[in-house]
């Protein structure tokens, strides 16, 4: 029986916020790095601090005219962008976290539907700004930068006029009080504005799915965090507020090139990523095995250390510490979810003393539906639903697979201003995802696919595509690719499964040196058949290949935008 981690309920994410800035009002909530002249200096922004720079930000935002309005965010993950979203939260203003990537039209097209009344923005996106502000297509009154810039009202000359307000008794912010269940966050869903639905989200929301993490992930007040994922996404955005309500210390990464210098530079102990990050970390670590040519001695410590797993004695982290030291030495738990995670890689960074835990989830749903975590790990699965989620599988097929429906308190209010597409998945309280799955007779949940994805052959058989992807990307040449059924030339009422690849230019030449396309092509094609299809039913092999050096089209949360891809490819 798993033992009860004793967490406080909080209704709205205040409470939260208050709760850490009393218990940890001297541990650091975020480290902000200054560079000077290619020196850099850092400031430490302890929970006392933050909750004050809120309040101070708050008091004037309401004294500008924002209570009760709505606020948009834009920016790369930084303090200031922490600062403003958790400032309209804890004064109830509605917050809109924007994609930082949007083209202008999407951009301003979201500003326009949110009905968005404030702008806070990162100096970075100036240009278009400035560009949304000739169109004068919104209904934003004011622009507010994140750091100085001319013509602008910023984030730190507001924080101190609202300091001088509170000081002379405006308490207007302070006191005001949180409707748990109303909309406080809009969030867009990735794809383009046509086709992208605007999540409503409560702070209930939010504040209970941080709350049942609470309960089963091993997070202290003594980890380091570095903020990888992307705050306008719902899983980066909640995992900010579950490491501030566990008191953790966040920093920011510098880019995806100084990943490994920022571990090291932060001692991050724990790591949230989309499996495509925490899978380049893993096979970096793989190659650097590789190249020392110590392949074969990790594979007879791994086992060795494994054995000793049996009789309870784990000697991982110490023989294991060169690896862990090459991931900033402080490395102890790898969260990943946004999409599957290749299991041999979460067997991988286990066998080495890191602990890792899949979740699943989506935007209507403020994210998590189910995790793994400190009592139950099984590879492969999401883990088990969160103990406020109900989950069930309906519809199954004869192999108990159907789709995966949720009950909670963290599923959405609805889509914004969209009725139609709200009663398509909510249905008497019940979320219906649109992802397939089943559970084991443990109770972990197995996701197969998305069920547009699913692949149906002339003989009824289903092909999930992403269980054929997770095999294809295991081979090295290949950085990422998409499987997907095309009609048969022959009987084009049957489909023929094919897989579009992308190779790494650099991995190809290492191992084959200057080679042509159709070499190239060559030598993906048999190891797709030696390595694949040999460990796969016939049914489910792949008949034929496309093969590119050009990234897929993807979404900002790096998902592949299957329909995108497969225009072009019909086109062709």
């Amino acid at each position: 029986m798993k033992k009860e981690r004793k967490v406080q309920e909080f209704k709205d994410i205040k409470g939260i916020i208050y709760n850490s800035a009393k218990k940890y009002a001297n541990n650091i909530a975020f480290i902000i790095k200054h560079q000077n002249n290619k020196k850099s200096t850092y400031e430490n922004i302890t929970y006392k601090t933050l909750l004050e720079q809120i309040n101070n930000l708050g008091t004037k935002l309401f004294n500008m005219g924002y209570k009760n309005k709505r606020i948009a965010i834009i920016g790369r993950n930084k303090y200031e962008w922490a600062l403003s979203h958790l400032t309209n939260l804890l004064g109830g203003i509605i917050s809109i976290p924007l994609d930082k990537d949007l083209e202008i039209e999407e951009l301003e097209s979201s500003l326009i539907r949110s009905k968005a009344d404030a702008f806070i923005f990162d100096e970075k996106y100036i240009e278009k700004i400035e560009k949304i502000k000739q169109r004068d297509n919104t209904e934003i009154k004011e622009y507010i930068c994140m750091s100085k810039i001319e013509g602008y009202k910023d984030i730190k000359a507001l924080t101190e006029e609202g300091r001088k307000l509170l000081e002379e008794g405006n308490k207007e912010y302070i006191s005001a009080e949180i409707e748990e269940n109303k909309m406080d966050i809009l969030l867009f869903t990735s794809g383009t504005t046509s086709k992208s639905k605007a999540v409503m989200l409560s702070q209930k929301n939010i504040a209970s799915n941080v709350y049942a993490m609470q309960k089963v992930e091993g997070i202290y007040e003594t980890d380091s965090n570095l903020a990888f994922l992307p705050f306008h996404h719902i899983f980066g955005s909640t995992c900010m507020i579950m490491m501030l309500a566990c008191g953790v210390r966040t920093s920011f990464p510098d880019g995806l090139r100084y990943v490994a210098q920022n571990l090291k530079e932060y001692e991050v102990s724990v790591f949230v990523g989309v499996p495509l990050l925490v899978e380049a970390i893993y096979n970096k670590v793989l190659k650097e095995i590789e190249r020392q040519g110590k392949t074969k001695l990790i594979k007879i410590a791994i086992n060795i250390s494994n054995l000793l797993l049996k009789f309870h004695i784990d000697i991982r982290r110490k023989l294991f510490k060169q690896i862990i030291d090459n991931l900033g030495g402080k490395m102890r738990f790898v969260i990943s979810g946004g999409a599957p995670l290749d299991p041999q890689v979460e067997k991988g960074f286990i066998d080495f003393g890191i602990h890792v835990a899949q979740g699943y989830g989506l935007t209507e749903t403020a994210p998590v539906i189910a995790a793994e975590n400190d009592f139950v790990t099984q590879i492969g699965s999401i883990g088990v639903p969160l103990e406020n989620v109900t989950v069930e599988i309906i519809n199954k097929d004869e192999n108990g697979i159907g789709e995966i429906r949720v009950k909670g308190p963290n599923v959405m209010l609805g889509y914004y201003e969209n009725e139609e597409e709200t009663n398509k998945v909510l249905k008497d309280g019940w979320f219906y995802t649109g992802d397939l799955g089943y559970i084991d007779k443990e109770g972990c949940i197995f996701i197969t696919g998305r069920e547009k994805n699913m692949i149906v052959l002339k003989n009824g058989k289903k092909i999930f595509p992403e269980e054929i992807e997770t095999l294809v990307n295991r081979i090295d040449l290949i950085e990422e690719c998409m499987v997907f059924g095309m009609p048969d030339e022959i009987d084009k009422n049957d489909i023929k499964l094919s897989v579009k690849v992308v190779y790494n230019k650099d991995i190809v030449k290492e191992k084959h040196g200057d080679i042509t396309e159709d070499e190239i092509k060559s030598i993906i094609w048999n190891r797709i058949k030696n390595e694949v299809n040999t460990t796969v039913p016939r049914y489910k092999h792949i008949m034929n290949m496309i093969c590119t050096d050009k990234e897929l089209i993807k979404t900002t949360t790096k998902k592949v935008k299957r329909n995108e891809e497969m225009k072009l490819l019909l086109n062709k």
